[in-house]
């Protein structure tokens, strides 16, 4: 073990979780049951059981663990918290869209050692480098494999453990460097050798090749072969001398080799597979982008039916949702209020089996989370069907629970020109509804023209769901909008869109509407270039279709292309349209917004996606990128003997003549090492809207491929050169140490 994993085993929480505990873990009201809890040897997993049960435990990783919360912080824990004291209870949040977990220890000082365990485990996981990581990884496997817990294992053990950790191999060669390892001869090898092991087993020959191109004795890299690396094949221009350097002392691991000033294969490969190896531009990763300008000139990560953790006809609704989109760093939320039962207004999808939730507990829970990931404004986009009385009581929950936080005046008392911007209203909430009249004057009480998404829809909208509200519903749309709820909308006031014409003469900068998908699509189509003039001045909403009730999405990039900044999308659906969204927002410190290209800030812009060649600045771009090899890919499959089969695909996603396609071919029975070697090219006619997502597929001639890892990052946050592409799961979640190995050039298309 290295030191670091000695000092934290001698701690007084980790070994009581290595003793092991029973806590209650509680799935409800009515489901509480006793587990056997403990942290195996390895101290990241944490391993549980039912004390009845069998041979049936269940295990998860501390680094699927995101945070503890203490107390009753959980909507389950608060349920039953006059059963359980909240010293006692704690919640496990797991990253992505895992459910958490629940747990009531037996005393309070039980409790304390978990949480402060977890949190230390938690704490040395996201410190490790990637080489501790690595070896944890494969330290993780040794244990999982280790059956009779005797801490060494024979070379039939390995070969099995080789299967399960996705390898095919050739046997000699694998029997040769099992005694290279087993340095005791004892013919079985121990947790560390087999480390050392698997190493010599994953030396890369395609990184060699390339260390061996610029390495003069071919044992290290000095300095200024270093530097030429980095000016020939990672493009590095200016300070190409000072990076090599800063290179060096981040990963060259011998000291020896470091005081030469030089860099040796394992530095090398080091370098390669960190983040400044990585392909996504580690600058571009932090916040960079000019956050002074009015919010219509942005992108803004946005949810759609926020409430929901499932689909739209039964599934739950939950302060967790809002918790979990706010932490992806979404900074629009929707909220769907109804008049509740016992006079306090709820959330939920009306109309459909989905449960319901306070709307003052939501909008506690967007106090609480809100600014944890980003401290850039939020929008609570508001979609209001209560009665006078209580829209009057969600007026006195707003202004009570969230106070200065709510921006209920304009900044500087006048009537603005143009929307104010991120900074501005840094650590503010915006509300977004329906308002009586304007910010010039108040008008009288009744509303006459305001409509809300889902009127939009019964207007004669063809996405209109099945779900059509009751008549007597219907004629009462035209209700009454309380004075004091109305008076809290400043910066989005909710309007009907009468056409770009209309909204040109006649529109104020903080009137935005809502078109549904089908609605956009249709005027993205026909009138680009006056939907991407609309949006430099104005918000734009759009919304997945009514008929989408299994909460799934639509494509974001459509709305992009004519500058739409609030593009509604179910968070809680994984998928293709999520990794786009995830893509374009991991950029500029993942703060949920992204300034648009400049062309699409102009005012007077003649910018339209469907001619992009007609832009004064059209600058075309090549992309070729070599497929090199890929490390590590999971099984899909867990059966025993089953290996993948793997295929890399790049899509491009961006104005309708950048979308593209292209694969490799697959390699039969090799998640562990394939090599591919293919070129892929594409050219990018606008390189400021583009994506590119790579895709690994398990192939199967006879069934859909299934779903191995994926990478989503704009075009314009893609490095250059020899780069790894650090795969996510379905999930959004990082798998590593499952990577592909690329080279890319980028050029003008001339």
């Amino acid at each position: 073990m290295n030191p670091e994993s000695l000092t934290i085993q001698d701690d007084p929480d980790i070994k009581r979780m290595m003793a092991g505990s029973t806590l209650r873990k509680v799935k409800s009201r009515s489901w509480k049951k006793q587990r056997h809890f403990r942290l195996l040897e390895d101290g990241l997993t944490i391993w549980y059981k039912s004390k009845w049960a069998g041979k049936g435990h269940s295990t998860f990783s501390v680094t699927e663990v995101e945070a503890v919360r203490e107390g009753h912080q959980s909507e389950i824990l608060l349920s039953t918290a006059e059963e359980f004291p909240a010293d006692l209870c704690f919640t496990l949040v797991f990253h992505g869209r895992q459910g958490n977990l629940d747990l009531v220890a037996e005393s309070s000082e039980e409790a304390q050692a978990w949480i402060q365990g977890v949190r230390k485990l938690i704490h040395k996981a996201q410190t490790m480098d990637e080489q501790e990581r690595l070896d944890q990884w494969v330290r993780d496997w040794f244990q999982k494999a280790d059956k009779n817990k005797d801490g060494k294992m024979n070379f039939k053990e390995v070969k099995k453990l080789l299967k399960m950790m996705n390898v095919e191999m050739n046997e000699d060669h694998a029997y040769h460097l099992f005694k290279m390892a087993d340095k005791s001869q004892s013919d079985s090898l121990e947790i560390e050798q087999f480390v050392h092991f698997y190493k010599i087993l994953t030396q890369r020959d395609e990184v060699w090749k390339v260390f061996q191109d610029y390495s003069g004795d071919g044992e290290k890299l000095m300095l200024e072969e270093l530097e030429n690396f980095l000016r020939t094949e990672q493009q590095e221009e200016e300070q190409s001398a000072q990076h090599a350097k800063q290179l060096i002392d981040s990963y060259e691991p011998s000291e020896t080799v470091k005081k030469q000033g030089a860099m040796s294969l394992e530095g090398f490969q080091m370098y390669l597979c960190s983040q400044d190896g990585s392909i996504f531009n580690p600058e571009l990763l932090e916040l960079h982008h000019d956050m002074s300008q009015p919010l219509s000139h942005y992108f803004i990560s946005s949810s759609h039916n926020t409430y929901l953790l499932e689909d739209q006809l039964r599934g739950q609704s939950s302060l967790e949702a809002y918790i979990q989109a706010l932490k992806r760093g979404c900074r629009c939320v929707e909220v769907d209020c109804w008049d509740g039962g016992d006079g306090e207004p709820v959330v939920y999808h009306g109309h459909t089996l989905t449960s319901k939730i306070l709307f003052k507990d939501v909008i506690s829970t967007i106090k609480e989370y809100g600014f944890r990931a980003s401290d850039f404004p939020i929008i609570v986009s508001l979609e209001n069907h209560c009665g006078l009385e209580q829209q009057t009581l969600m007026a006195q929950h707003l202004t009570q629970i969230l106070g200065d936080l709510l921006q209920t005046s304009t900044l500087d008392g006048q009537v603005p020109q143009q929307l104010p911007s991120p900074q501005e209203l840094r650590g503010k909430i915006l509300l977004k509804a329906k308002k009586i009249g304007g910010l010039e004057k108040c008008v009288d009480e009744t509303l006459t023209d305001e409509v809300s998404d889902e009127e939009e829809m019964v207007n004669g909208d063809e996405e209109s769901p099945s779900a059509e509200e009751p008549q007597a519903e219907k004629k009462n749309k035209k209700s009454k909008l309380s004075r004091e709820l109305s008076d809290l909308v400043v910066y989005c006031k909710s309007v009907h869109f009468h056409g770009f014409e209309h909204s040109l003469s006649h529109a104020k900068c903080y009137e935005m509407s809502s078109f549904s998908e089908s609605k956009a699509k249709k005027l993205s189509k026909e009138t680009g270039t006056e939907f991407v003039q609309y949006n430099t001045r104005q918000l734009s909403r759009t919304y997945p279709s009514g008929l989408r009730t299994d909460s799934s999405n639509y494509n974001p990039q459509d709305m992009w292309n004519v500058g739409c900044q609030i593009v509604a999308l179910n968070f809680q659906t994984a998928g293709l349209e999520m990794d786009l969204n995830d893509g374009l927002f991991k950029q500029n410190g993942g703060c949920g917004y992204v300034l648009k290209p400049d062309f699409m800030r102009d005012g007077s812009s003649q910018f339209s996606p469907e001619k992009p060649e007609e832009r004064p600045s059209y600058k075309p771009q090549r992309l070729s990128i070599q497929v090199i090899s890929g490390q590590q890919l999971p099984k899909v499959n867990q059966k025993e003997g089953s290996i993948v089969d793997p295929l890399v695909r790049v899509e491009i996603y961006g104005v309708p003549q950048d979308q593209a396609k292209e694969e490799t071919s697959h390699i039969n029975n090799n998640g562990f090492n394939p090599v591919w070697n293919k070129s892929l090219n594409f050219v990018i006619h606008t390189p400021e809207l583009a994506l590119v997502r790579f895709v690994v597929e398990d192939y199967d001639k006879a069934s859909r491929n299934d779903f191995i890892g994926q990478f989503t990052l704009p075009f314009t946050c893609v490095q250059p050169g020899y780069r790894h592409i650090h795969l996510l799961s379905k999930d959004g979640m990082p798998i590593p140490p499952s990577s592909l190995f690329v080279n890319i050039s980028i050029s003008d298309y001339n």
